[in-house]
Protein backbone atom coordinates (compact mmCIF):
# COMPACT_ATOMS: atom_id res chain seq x y z
CA UNK A 1 0.00 0.00 0.00
CA UNK A 2 1.37 3.66 -1.25
CA UNK A 3 1.74 6.13 1.42
CA UNK A 4 0.49 8.79 -1.18
CA UNK A 5 0.17 9.28 -4.98
CA UNK A 6 2.14 11.76 -6.95
CA UNK A 7 0.83 10.03 -10.18
CA UNK A 8 -1.50 13.01 -10.86
CA UNK A 9 -3.67 15.88 -9.62
CA UNK A 10 -6.77 13.95 -10.72
CA UNK A 11 -6.75 10.81 -8.57
CA UNK A 12 -9.34 12.74 -6.05
CA UNK A 13 -12.77 12.95 -6.41
CA UNK A 14 -14.10 16.71 -6.21
CA UNK A 15 -13.90 19.66 -3.95
CA UNK A 16 -16.64 19.23 -1.09
CA UNK A 17 -18.03 22.40 -2.17
CA UNK A 18 -19.17 21.39 -6.11
CA UNK A 19 -20.55 18.12 -4.55
CA UNK A 20 -22.45 20.03 -2.18
CA UNK A 21 -24.01 22.29 -4.86
CA UNK A 22 -24.49 19.30 -7.27
CA UNK A 23 -26.80 18.04 -4.01
CA UNK A 24 -28.52 20.77 -3.19
CA UNK A 25 -29.68 20.90 -6.73
CA UNK A 26 -30.24 17.22 -7.65
CA UNK A 27 -34.23 17.25 -8.34
CA UNK A 28 -34.45 20.86 -9.62
CA UNK A 29 -35.49 20.00 -13.30
CA UNK A 30 -33.58 22.03 -16.16
CA UNK A 31 -33.24 22.18 -19.82
CA UNK A 32 -30.40 20.06 -21.22
CA UNK A 33 -27.24 19.80 -23.48
CA UNK A 34 -25.40 23.31 -21.85
CA UNK A 35 -28.84 25.17 -22.07
CA UNK A 36 -29.59 25.04 -18.23
CA UNK A 37 -29.41 27.93 -15.67
CA UNK A 38 -26.11 26.63 -14.04
CA UNK A 39 -24.71 26.68 -17.70
CA UNK A 40 -25.25 29.83 -18.31
CA UNK A 41 -24.75 31.00 -14.92
CA UNK A 42 -20.97 29.71 -15.50
CA UNK A 43 -20.83 31.19 -18.79
CA UNK A 44 -21.62 34.99 -17.81
CA UNK A 45 -18.84 34.45 -14.69
CA UNK A 46 -16.04 33.13 -17.43
CA UNK A 47 -17.48 35.98 -19.10
CA UNK A 48 -17.46 38.77 -17.18
CA UNK A 49 -13.92 37.80 -15.51
CA UNK A 50 -12.87 37.89 -19.29
CA UNK A 51 -14.18 41.15 -19.89
CA UNK A 52 -15.24 40.84 -23.46
CA UNK A 53 -17.82 39.25 -25.40
CA UNK A 54 -16.54 35.01 -25.74
CA UNK A 55 -18.38 31.90 -26.35
CA UNK A 56 -18.32 29.17 -23.06
CA UNK A 57 -19.17 25.39 -23.67
CA UNK A 58 -18.98 22.75 -21.09
CA UNK A 59 -17.25 19.78 -22.54
CA UNK A 60 -15.79 16.63 -20.35
CA UNK A 61 -12.56 15.94 -20.95
CA UNK A 62 -9.28 17.66 -22.32
CA UNK A 63 -8.78 15.43 -25.11
CA UNK A 64 -12.52 15.77 -26.31
CA UNK A 65 -11.97 19.93 -25.41
CA UNK A 66 -8.98 19.41 -28.22
CA UNK A 67 -9.81 17.30 -31.14
CA UNK A 68 -13.41 19.04 -31.17
CA UNK A 69 -12.02 22.75 -30.86
CA UNK A 70 -8.59 21.88 -33.16
CA UNK A 71 -11.45 20.06 -36.04
CA UNK A 72 -13.56 23.15 -36.01
CA UNK A 73 -10.70 25.23 -36.93
CA UNK A 74 -9.45 22.87 -39.89
CA UNK A 75 -9.56 22.43 -43.49
CA UNK A 76 -9.13 18.77 -44.25
CA UNK A 77 -5.71 19.38 -45.84
CA UNK A 78 -4.68 21.89 -42.91
CA UNK A 79 -2.35 20.76 -39.73
CA UNK A 80 -1.47 21.87 -36.53
CA UNK A 81 1.45 22.53 -34.92
CA UNK A 82 2.78 21.27 -31.33
CA UNK A 83 5.66 21.06 -29.50
CA UNK A 84 6.91 17.39 -29.11
CA UNK A 85 6.02 16.88 -26.07
CA UNK A 86 2.17 18.48 -26.76
CA UNK A 87 -0.50 16.87 -24.97
CA UNK A 88 -2.22 16.15 -28.49
CA UNK A 89 0.88 14.47 -29.75
CA UNK A 90 2.21 12.05 -27.32
CA UNK A 91 -0.52 11.41 -25.26
CA UNK A 92 -4.09 11.50 -26.97
CA UNK A 93 -4.04 8.20 -29.30
CA UNK A 94 -3.78 9.71 -32.11
CA UNK A 95 -6.88 11.93 -31.30
CA UNK A 96 -6.36 14.37 -33.94
CA UNK A 97 -4.92 12.51 -36.17
CA UNK A 98 -8.22 10.51 -36.12
CA UNK A 99 -10.10 13.76 -36.78
CA UNK A 100 -8.05 13.53 -40.19
CA UNK A 101 -5.94 16.56 -39.45
CA UNK A 102 -1.56 16.00 -39.20
CA UNK A 103 -0.12 17.06 -36.32
CA UNK A 104 3.56 19.04 -37.23
CA UNK A 105 5.54 18.43 -34.08
CA UNK A 106 9.07 19.91 -33.24
CA UNK A 107 11.38 19.72 -30.57
CA UNK A 108 11.54 21.57 -27.67
CA UNK A 109 13.39 21.27 -24.64
CA UNK A 110 10.98 23.13 -22.24
CA UNK A 111 7.97 22.05 -23.80
CA UNK A 112 6.59 25.40 -25.27
CA UNK A 113 7.04 26.96 -28.68
CA UNK A 114 8.26 30.36 -30.65
CA UNK A 115 7.86 31.77 -33.64
CA UNK A 116 10.94 30.92 -34.65
CA UNK A 117 10.34 27.30 -33.93
CA UNK A 118 7.14 27.84 -35.88
CA UNK A 119 9.01 29.10 -38.83
CA UNK A 120 11.13 26.33 -39.10
CA UNK A 121 7.93 24.10 -39.61
CA UNK A 122 5.82 26.49 -42.38
CA UNK A 123 9.91 26.74 -44.24
CA UNK A 124 9.30 23.04 -44.51
CA UNK A 125 5.58 23.45 -45.21
CA UNK A 126 5.31 25.75 -48.50
CA UNK A 127 3.41 23.92 -51.29
CA UNK A 128 0.27 21.75 -52.15
CA UNK A 129 2.65 18.71 -51.63
CA UNK A 130 2.40 19.02 -47.76
CA UNK A 131 -0.28 19.68 -45.54
CA UNK A 132 -0.84 23.43 -44.87
CA UNK A 133 0.15 24.09 -41.22
CA UNK A 134 -2.94 26.49 -39.81
CA UNK A 135 -3.05 26.07 -36.23
CA UNK A 136 -0.30 26.65 -33.37
CA UNK A 137 -0.79 24.37 -30.15
CA UNK A 138 0.64 25.63 -26.78
CA UNK A 139 -0.69 24.45 -23.68
CA UNK A 140 0.05 26.78 -20.09
CA UNK A 141 1.46 25.08 -18.02
CA UNK A 142 2.83 22.73 -20.47
CA UNK A 143 3.62 19.31 -19.77
CA UNK A 144 7.08 19.74 -18.46
CA UNK A 145 5.13 22.24 -15.44
CA UNK A 146 6.87 25.52 -17.46
CA UNK A 147 4.88 28.43 -18.66
CA UNK A 148 4.23 31.26 -20.94
CA UNK A 149 4.90 35.00 -19.73
CA UNK A 150 2.69 37.71 -21.60
CA UNK A 151 5.67 38.44 -23.52
CA UNK A 152 6.46 35.34 -24.96
CA UNK A 153 2.48 34.36 -25.73
CA UNK A 154 1.99 38.27 -27.51
CA UNK A 155 5.33 37.46 -29.86
CA UNK A 156 3.92 34.18 -30.10
CA UNK A 157 0.33 36.22 -31.48
CA UNK A 158 1.41 38.62 -33.46
CA UNK A 159 3.22 35.94 -35.20
CA UNK A 160 0.74 33.69 -36.09
CA UNK A 161 -1.80 36.83 -36.56
CA UNK A 162 1.17 37.63 -39.26
CA UNK A 163 1.53 34.47 -40.75
CA UNK A 164 -2.35 33.77 -40.92
CA UNK A 165 -2.75 30.84 -38.43
CA UNK A 166 -4.92 30.18 -35.50
CA UNK A 167 -4.07 30.45 -31.57
CA UNK A 168 -4.95 27.22 -29.47
CA UNK A 169 -3.92 27.17 -25.70
CA UNK A 170 -4.91 23.78 -24.07
CA UNK A 171 -5.73 24.85 -20.39
CA UNK A 172 -5.46 21.68 -18.83
CA UNK A 173 -3.70 23.16 -15.84
CA UNK A 174 -4.49 26.41 -16.60
CA UNK A 175 -4.84 27.12 -12.73
CA UNK A 176 -1.80 26.18 -12.00
CA UNK A 177 -0.01 28.07 -14.80
CA UNK A 178 -1.88 31.37 -14.36
CA UNK A 179 -1.54 30.81 -10.19
CA UNK A 180 2.39 30.43 -10.49
CA UNK A 181 4.42 32.92 -8.83
CA UNK A 182 6.07 33.86 -12.17
CA UNK A 183 3.17 34.29 -14.21
CA UNK A 184 2.28 37.27 -15.39
CA UNK A 185 -0.94 36.31 -17.54
CA UNK A 186 -4.57 36.20 -16.66
CA UNK A 187 -7.73 34.93 -18.52
CA UNK A 188 -8.52 38.67 -19.90
CA UNK A 189 -4.66 38.79 -21.05
CA UNK A 190 -4.95 34.85 -22.61
CA UNK A 191 -8.26 36.20 -24.69
CA UNK A 192 -6.22 38.64 -25.79
CA UNK A 193 -3.87 36.94 -27.55
CA UNK A 194 -4.79 33.68 -28.66
CA UNK A 195 -7.95 32.61 -30.76
CA UNK A 196 -9.55 29.75 -28.40
CA UNK A 197 -8.28 27.97 -25.24
CA UNK A 198 -10.25 26.02 -22.33
CA UNK A 199 -10.09 26.66 -18.64
CA UNK A 200 -9.43 22.96 -17.09
CA UNK A 201 -11.70 21.56 -14.55
CA UNK A 202 -10.57 18.18 -14.46
CA UNK A 203 -7.66 18.57 -12.62
CA UNK A 204 -8.47 21.52 -10.65
CA UNK A 205 -10.73 20.21 -8.08
CA UNK A 206 -14.02 19.08 -10.75
CA UNK A 207 -15.36 15.78 -11.03
CA UNK A 208 -15.08 16.60 -14.68
CA UNK A 209 -14.99 18.44 -17.29
CA UNK A 210 -13.61 21.64 -19.13
CA UNK A 211 -14.96 25.07 -20.10
CA UNK A 212 -14.03 25.75 -23.84
CA UNK A 213 -13.66 29.61 -24.52
CA UNK A 214 -14.12 30.83 -27.98
CA UNK A 215 -12.54 34.34 -28.92
CA UNK A 216 -12.32 34.13 -32.52
CA UNK A 217 -15.49 35.04 -34.49
CA UNK A 218 -14.58 32.66 -37.55
CA UNK A 219 -14.67 29.69 -34.51
CA UNK A 220 -17.75 30.54 -32.85
CA UNK A 221 -19.88 30.05 -35.85
CA UNK A 222 -22.17 26.80 -35.30
CA UNK A 223 -19.84 25.10 -32.94
CA UNK A 224 -22.77 23.40 -31.06
CA UNK A 225 -22.93 21.54 -34.28
CA UNK A 226 -19.26 20.50 -33.99
CA UNK A 227 -19.96 19.54 -30.16
CA UNK A 228 -22.65 17.08 -31.48
CA UNK A 229 -21.49 15.76 -34.01
CA UNK A 230 -17.69 14.71 -31.62
CA UNK A 231 -20.49 13.12 -29.02
CA UNK A 232 -19.99 16.18 -26.73
CA UNK A 233 -23.20 17.76 -26.30
CA UNK A 234 -24.24 15.81 -23.03
CA UNK A 235 -28.28 15.76 -21.99
CA UNK A 236 -26.90 16.43 -18.52
CA UNK A 237 -24.79 19.15 -19.40
CA UNK A 238 -25.77 20.91 -16.46
CA UNK A 239 -23.43 18.46 -14.15
CA UNK A 240 -20.58 20.26 -15.90
CA UNK A 241 -22.48 23.83 -15.75
CA UNK A 242 -22.90 23.70 -11.43
CA UNK A 243 -19.19 22.44 -11.57
CA UNK A 244 -17.97 25.46 -13.01
CA UNK A 245 -20.43 27.65 -11.49
CA UNK A 246 -19.18 26.43 -8.06
CA UNK A 247 -15.25 26.98 -8.97
CA UNK A 248 -16.05 30.47 -10.18
CA UNK A 249 -17.50 31.95 -7.01
CA UNK A 250 -15.41 33.25 -4.88
CA UNK A 251 -12.16 32.66 -6.62
CA UNK A 252 -12.43 28.97 -5.34
CA UNK A 253 -10.64 28.26 -9.36
CA UNK A 254 -7.90 30.13 -8.68
CA UNK A 255 -7.54 29.24 -4.29
CA UNK A 256 -6.92 25.56 -5.39
CA UNK A 257 -4.74 26.05 -8.33
CA UNK A 258 -2.77 27.82 -5.42
CA UNK A 259 -2.65 25.64 -3.10
CA UNK A 260 -1.36 22.90 -5.30
CA UNK A 261 1.25 24.94 -6.36
CA UNK A 262 2.30 25.99 -2.84
CA UNK A 263 2.67 22.09 -2.13
CA UNK A 264 4.89 21.52 -5.57
CA UNK A 265 6.89 24.65 -4.51
CA UNK A 266 7.25 23.24 -1.11
CA UNK A 267 8.64 19.91 -2.29
CA UNK A 268 11.04 21.69 -4.50
CA UNK A 269 12.75 24.03 -2.19
CA UNK A 270 13.37 20.65 0.03
CA UNK A 271 14.73 18.71 -2.89
CA UNK A 272 17.12 21.39 -3.50
CA UNK A 273 17.93 21.78 -0.51
CA UNK A 274 18.87 18.19 -0.25
CA UNK A 275 21.43 18.79 -3.44
CA UNK A 276 19.22 17.55 -6.43
CA UNK A 277 19.00 19.01 -9.95
CA UNK A 278 15.74 18.72 -11.94
CA UNK A 279 15.07 18.63 -15.83
CA UNK A 280 13.34 21.90 -15.94
CA UNK A 281 12.67 25.15 -13.72
CA UNK A 282 8.99 24.73 -12.63
CA UNK A 283 6.67 27.15 -10.69
CA UNK A 284 4.05 24.96 -11.15
CA UNK A 285 2.41 21.78 -9.53
CA UNK A 286 4.43 19.30 -11.87
CA UNK A 287 7.89 19.06 -10.51
CA UNK A 288 10.52 16.74 -12.43
CA UNK A 289 13.54 16.14 -9.86
CA UNK A 290 16.50 13.99 -10.57
CA UNK A 291 17.26 11.05 -8.52
CA UNK A 292 19.79 8.00 -8.93
CA UNK A 293 17.83 5.06 -10.45
CA UNK A 294 18.55 3.10 -6.84
CA UNK A 295 17.00 6.46 -4.74
CA UNK A 296 13.97 6.41 -7.62
CA UNK A 297 13.48 2.50 -7.07
CA UNK A 298 13.39 2.86 -2.92
CA UNK A 299 10.58 5.99 -3.09
CA UNK A 300 8.30 3.88 -5.71
CA UNK A 301 8.06 1.28 -3.01
CA UNK A 302 6.24 4.01 -1.01
CA UNK A 303 5.11 6.34 -3.04
CA UNK A 304 3.23 6.92 -6.55
CA UNK A 305 5.03 8.48 -9.49
CA UNK A 306 6.35 8.49 -13.04
CA UNK A 307 10.01 7.75 -13.87
CA UNK A 308 9.69 10.70 -16.70
CA UNK A 309 13.06 10.32 -18.50
CA UNK A 310 16.61 8.97 -18.80
CA UNK A 311 19.60 11.19 -17.38
CA UNK A 312 22.26 8.85 -17.87
CA UNK A 313 23.20 5.38 -17.10
CA UNK A 314 22.54 5.83 -13.20
CA UNK A 315 19.71 8.86 -12.84
CA UNK A 316 16.41 9.68 -14.47
CA UNK A 317 13.95 12.03 -13.75
CA UNK A 318 10.56 11.25 -12.46
CA UNK A 319 7.18 13.70 -12.07
CA UNK A 320 5.49 14.59 -8.72
CA UNK A 321 2.18 16.24 -9.12
CA UNK A 322 0.36 18.02 -6.47
CA UNK A 323 -3.13 19.15 -6.27
CA UNK A 324 -6.29 20.67 -4.84
CA UNK A 325 -6.28 18.06 -2.32
CA UNK A 326 -2.78 17.52 -1.49
CA UNK A 327 -1.90 17.67 2.41
CA UNK A 328 0.99 19.17 3.33
CA UNK A 329 1.71 16.49 5.86
CA UNK A 330 2.13 14.30 2.75
CA UNK A 331 4.81 16.54 1.76
CA UNK A 332 6.29 16.51 4.78
CA UNK A 333 6.11 12.84 4.69
CA UNK A 334 7.95 12.72 1.38
CA UNK A 335 10.61 14.40 2.08
CA UNK A 336 11.33 12.82 5.37
CA UNK A 337 11.76 9.55 3.52
CA UNK A 338 13.85 11.03 0.99
CA UNK A 339 15.95 12.00 3.53
CA UNK A 340 16.50 8.76 5.08
CA UNK A 341 17.12 6.31 2.06
CA UNK A 342 18.66 9.11 0.01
Amino acid sequence: MLKYSFYNDYSEGAHPKILEMLMNTNLQQQYGYGLDEYSLDSERLIQNMIGRNVDVHFISGGTHANLTVLASMMKPYEAVISANTGHINVHEAGAIEATGHKIIDIESKDGKLSPELIQLVLDQHDDEHAVMPKVVFISNSTELGTIYNEAELKSISEYCRKKGLYLYLDGARLGSGLMSKDSDLDLTKIADYVDAFYIGGTKNGALLGEAIVLINNEIKQNFRYHLKQRGALLAKGRILGIQFKALFENNLYFDLAKHANNMAEKLSLEIKNLGYNFLTESTTNQIFPIFPNSLIEKLSEMYGFYTWSKIDDVSSSIRLVTSWATQESAVEEFINDLKVIQ
